[in-house]
């Protein structure tokens, strides 16, 4: 059985590794780099959080009987009334049927106000957390992620090509559900990224993540004999 899981992990990776590296051919020349990762990163980690708060809302209503619901469908009228109160709570952060991934992501290319839309969406995301224990954890997620800056394209209508681009590219990443998946699809796209990218920068990769297996260790020692912790602290 662990081979199997070895196998289905290692293809996992490659398939984030090919795509990753086809969203970069289709941006090269105009974001280097060191800037591209902000972009794939945070667009990844977009997509991410919105599926995370589909499944949430999806679940809750599958184990009540409506096993037709679809959080992306509803009206966001009837999600601020009937799914928002207590969400914050319980997850840190809300997001609206129209600013999931998914929805955003369908009409992209279409969409002439795209890049605008996505820093809306982003402070909106932000700012649901505002009052809220959550606040500075969710304050400043996507601040390094600029949909207006001129890197991206001189005119509008460039920036929003570039990203639709990333926005598709990511959006064909086949992990299915990703509570599923037996990669942390993030965290490897983290390394993967300024593995390639930080040399070309002049900065080293270890000044900005600790190496999987370092961190598998570290986790395990923390966690002998306990059932759960609250943080760690890594002194790099």
């Amino acid at each position: 059985m662990e081979v199997i899981k070895e196998d289905k992990s290692t293809g996992q990776r490659q398939e984030l590794h090919r795509k990753i590296w086809a969203i970069a051919d289709e941006v090269r020349g105009a974001v280097d780099g060191w800037d591209f990762k902000q972009y794939v990163l945070g667009i990844l980690f977009y997509r991410f959080i919105s599926e995370n708060m589909s499944a949430f809302f999806n679940k809750a209503e599958y184990e009540a009987g409506d096993l037709e619901f679809d959080y992306g469908k509803i009206s966001d009228k009837e999600a601020e009334e009937d799914f928002k109160p207590g969400t914050v709570e319980e997850k840190g952060f809300f997001i609206l049927p129209s600013q999931l991934f998914e929805n955003l992501v369908k009409n992209a290319r279409s969409n002439e106000n795209l890049n605008t839309d996505l820093v809306n969406i982003f402070k909106e995301i932000e700012g649901s957390a505002v009052g809220y224990p959550s606040e500075n954890d969710i304050k400043g997620l996507f601040e390094d992620i600029d949909t207006t800056s001129n890197k991206l394209g001189a005119t509008v209508a460039e920036k929003n090509k570039r990203l639709t681009d990333i926005l598709e590219g990511i959006r064909d990443i086949n992990f299915g559900r990703f509570e599923e998946n037996d990669i942390d699809a993030f965290g490897d796209a983290y390394e993967y990224l300024i593995s390639n990218y930080a040399s070309n920068a002049g900065k080293s990769g270890g000044e900005f993540f600790t190496p999987q297996t370092v961190s598998k260790l570290l986790a395990r020692l923390v966690m002998e004999g306990k059932t759960k912790i609250n943080k760690v602290y890594e002194k790099c």
